[in-house]
């Protein structure tokens, strides 16, 4: 009997010492296993916190680039409604119309160079700002009846003569984009400012190199361009062309909101 118990009481401790075992083997692996995923998760939890801060860094430089822009459009706001002094409220500007530091260029190039005949391809703000600032003549080309109508009604509350407001609607042109009716142009020449900012350009990159073969044979010898949206490859190719086909002249991109080309006399 007392053998029995002995050998009863073997097995017992026998199959107690492997369910330990096995126990601490199982939490051994579970504890392998809990290190391994803490691992992995400290690894995604660093991934993703250093796109994290990548992305707020980014965040903070566009941030600030855009505050920078926002501070140089007032900037030149301001400058712009002291130096021609609007007795009347005028349009929103940026966005589809000019930008004000577009504007005061305009407004400075009228004053400095003093115009006989400025053109303009696309009417509104900037067909005040010249006026204004002292160009004896402007013709605007708008292909929008309801754009050239408000600005005729923006240019008689201010009481501004010498516009002439030219309704053109957009026709097929041979580079295949839509450009303005050629006919109303037919008469305009020896341009001293030249101001490309229409038709719509944000949809078709060619749509306003017309301007170059109906406009390059109409300017004087003194002549100025100034081209909106240089920033788009379209414009930019236009300013270089005219460049190049005025080797009198000088080709300057200027820094602005929708980057601007200038080309004037050397």
């Amino acid at each position: 009997m007392f053998l029995f118990y002995n050998v009863y009481s073997y097995r017992y401790t026998l199959s107690m010492e492997i369910l330990y075992s096995v126990l601490l083997f199982l939490i051994l692996l579970g504890t392998l296993y809990c290190i391994r995923s803490l691992r992995a998760l400290h690894g995604k939890v660093a991934k993703k916190s250093e796109q994290i801060s990548r992305e707020i860094h980014k965040a903070a430089v566009e941030n600030k680039k855009l505050s920078m822009v926002a501070y140089r459009q007032t900037e030149a706001f301001i400058q712009l409604s002291n130096l021609l002094e609007f007795k009347a409220p005028i349009p929103s500007t940026r966005s589809w119309a000019a930008s004000p530091d577009l504007l005061l260029l305009i407004s400075e190039t009228v004053k400095k160079t003093k115009p006989s005949l400025v053109v303009e391809l696309g009417s509104g703000v900037s067909t005040l700002v010249s006026a204004k600032s002292g160009a004896r003549k402007v013709v605007s080309i708008d292909n929008s009846e309801e754009y050239g109508a408000k600005t005729r009604d923006l240019l008689k509350e201010h009481k501004v003569r010498g516009v002439e407001i030219r309704i053109a609607p957009l026709r097929p042109y041979a580079n295949g984009s839509d450009w303005y009716d050629i006919s109303t142009i037919k008469d305009l020449k020896k341009i001293d400012l030249l101001i490309v900012d229409g038709p719509p350009g944000s949809k078709n990159p060619e749509a306003r190199y017309p301007a170059f073969k109906e406009f390059k044979d109409k300017l004087s010898a003194k002549a100025v361009i100034i081209i909106d949206d240089v920033n788009r490859d379209g414009e930019r190719k236009l300013a270089e062309d005219f460049a190049k086909s005025l080797p009198n002249h000088t080709l300057t991109i200027l820094d602005h909101e929708k980057g601007t080309a200038v080309i004037s006399p050397r």
